[in-house]
């Protein structure tokens, strides 16, 4: 059993729970997640399965789409809406009477955070500081400072697909649906923050929904029961992604039989290749299709030195 599962991940479960189900559900221990969801966010959660959680190393680098709605009003100490308010936010409520900002504003402040910005780590993340993660130490009432990092934002919009432009909530906040295409490493929580400073108002995340990581998209994720009911049918194969279509993003290139055993014992193939840079990813395939080992292009040698390699006879 080893692939990938595209799970849509509920809302109120930590991407740590939808792994343990998997486990139980499929009896595997090898079950990993390539990149981390809010328990209020829903949507793409990438699961490898036993020998392809080897591959997780490949897909970290992805892009990923978001659907979110961003709260104007107040801003909260997670950036999300779990969090409790902040009562130095640029503004608790603001009365209707009071906005000062219309399409043109929202357009210019969603476009000076497009292309590539730097981005201040939030306080509640996962990401860790002189080995401690930082929201342990949000936890505890701590700050420290962090180093900005470059993110790319390809895309940051308004979704006009469900309705107006502000949604006003009577009670002196606005929703705004926005559609967000970036880089890994990005915080759509710190994205929403830095978009109403740039209206001079408070904000912060109220949904969360992620459409796509790389090319796994939304439409062809499964539900946990979903994922249970397949199990129960032995139908596991109609949702599992084999290792080969995992890395689908990756080139590839088909060995005969004797590559094949070189590979699986870690040996350079050569390859009369030119359009690979050196240092490229290359999937290393069987004359089935299987995948048997990732492999790194050394240009000097004109060679593909096995990296990850993965038993055929496992596949």
């Amino acid at each position: 059993m080893d692939g990938a599962l595209i799970i849509d991940k509920p809302v109120d479960l930590t991407s740590h729970d939808v792994v343990a189900r998997a486990r139980h559900l499929l009896r595997e221990r090898r079950v990993g997640h390539t990149g981390t969801l809010d328990p209020f966010a829903t949507g793409v959660l990438v699961l490898l399965i036993g020998r392809a959680t080897r591959l997780a190393q490949f897909l970290s680098g992805l892009e990923k789409e978001y659907e979110a709605v961003i709260r104007l009003g107040y801003a909260t100490d997670t950036g999300d809406v779990t969090g409790k308010p902040l009562v130095n936010s640029e503004a608790l409520t603001v009365p209707a009477s009071e906005v000062k900002f219309g399409e043109a504003e929202i357009e210019a402040a969603l476009a000076s955070l497009r292309g590539e910005i730097d981005q201040v780590p939030p306080m509640y993340s996962a990401k860790k500081q002189q080995g401690r993660k930082l929201y342990e130490l949000a936890r505890r009432g701590e700050e420290v400072e962090r180093q900005p990092v470059r993110v790319a934002i390809r895309k940051f919009e308004t979704n006009r697909a469900k309705g107006g432009l502000l949604k006003n909530n009577l009670d002196g906040t606005y929703d705004l649906d926005v559609l967000v295409a970036c880089s890994a490493g990005t915080y759509v929580r710190t994205l929403a923050e830095d978009f109403g400073k740039r209206l001079g108002i408070g904000a912060h995340v109220a949904e969360l929904r992620r459409t796509r990581v790389g090319s796994f998209k939304i439409e062809s994720a499964s539900s946990l029961d979903r994922l249970q009911e397949s199990v129960a049918e032995e139908s596991l194969g109609r949702v599992l992604l084999t290792p080969d279509a995992v890395l689908e993003h990756l080139p590839a290139i088909d060995l005969s039989d004797d590559d094949v055993r070189k590979t699986r014992n870690g040996v350079n193939i050569s390859v009369q290749q030119t359009s690979w840079t050196n240092g490229d990813q290359v999937r290393l395939r069987d004359e089935h299709g299987h995948l048997i080992a990732v492999a790194t292009f050394e240009a000097e040698k004109s060679s593909l030195r096995p990296r990850v390699v993965l038993a055929h006879n496992e596949i």
